[in-house]
């Protein structure tokens, strides 16, 4: 899903093609509606190279598709209809359940209707996505980069900051230390799954894409995505405190996961839905496969 910037990127250049030259109203090519883009404007404006596509809306929604499948799939195996699920899992099906809207399968289709959604938008705004299937397995082979990256240097920095912690936090598999040993290793790795979608999907998509907008509409010359960075990290890392399955506070806990916070939303916003829900879950795959071995 798109980074708040693409949007402003876009809004840029629809003021361009608006302008005198640009394809307007009055200068719309025969045979398309007024106000619509030609072709040529069009793909010019459609990204071409890996690091623009594979941050597009669509190449997020492709990506989140496999990350539900296999967390449903696995959840329903090991975990049952009522068994532990990941929290934004969890949070959202308490408030639909308010709305009288149960089971499993509402949050994933609210993801499914809101990622065609933003699909359906940007194919308006610069027409359709090519869609190369090598980007698709690069995206998994960068996020299980950004993933080693992460898990390598963050308890690195825990060990620095906490003298004797260097291993705090190291359990930051979601909610599969709260489900202790009654989940199995393929539960966890159900979780996993479930975290790098879900999760990213609440925290990253509307958290902080959605204060990214907010402030930048308030406030248009500050460092609004370094304070939302910031603040999203700190939401992200005492979440994981609150509620029944709620970890026991530390600090050196905390710092890890905020540090992790902060690694995603870098992600986030710079690499775009995709790469940061695909680096949240192969993350916390391999820290379960390492607590497992």
């Amino acid at each position: 899903m798109a980074a708040p910037d693409d949007i402003s990127a876009a809004l840029a250049r629809m003021e361009a093609l608006a302008a005198p030259g640009g394809a307007s109203t009055s200068g719309s090519p025969k045979g398309t509606r007024p106000g619509t883009p030609s072709k040529g404007a069009a793909a010019a404006a459609v990204p071409q190279t890996y690091l623009g596509l594979t941050r597009t809306s669509t190449y997020g929604f492709l990506m989140a598709i496999p990350l539900v499948v296999v967390y449903e799939a696995l959840a329903r195996l090991t975990l049952g209809d009522v068994g532990i699920r990941v929290g934004a899992d969890v949070w959202v099906r308490g408030f639909l359940a308010q709305l009288g809207v149960a089971g499993t399968w509402p949050f994933a289709l609210a993801v499914a209707l809101l990622g065609l959604a933003l699909v359906m938008r940007e194919r308006q705004r610069v027409g359709p996505i090519p869609i190369r299937r090598a980007y698709l397995g690069g995206m998994i082979a960068e996020s299980a980069a950004w993933a080693v990256l992460m898990l390598i240097v963050t308890p690195r920095v825990i060990g620095t900051l906490f003298a004797g912690a260097a291993g705090a936090g190291a359990g930051e598999a979601h909610l599969a230390q709260a489900g202790g040993g009654a989940v199995g290793l393929w539960g966890q790795i159900a979780l996993s799954f479930g975290a790098g979608v879900y999760e990213e999907f609440v925290f990253r998509v509307l958290l902080v894409g959605g204060m990214a907008w907010a402030l930048r509409a308030l406030w248009p010359k500050g460092p609004s995505y370094l304070f939302v960075a910031i603040v999203g990290a700190a939401i992200f890392s005492a979440v994981h405190y609150t509620g029944a399955l709620g970890d026991p506070f530390t600090w050196s806990s905390f710092t890890y996961r905020f540090l992790l916070g902060l690694a995603l939303n870098a992600l986030y916003l710079s690499r775009g839905f995709g790469v940061a829900a695909w680096s949240h879950a192969l993350y916390d795959v391999f820290v379960t496969l390492l607590q497992a071995g």
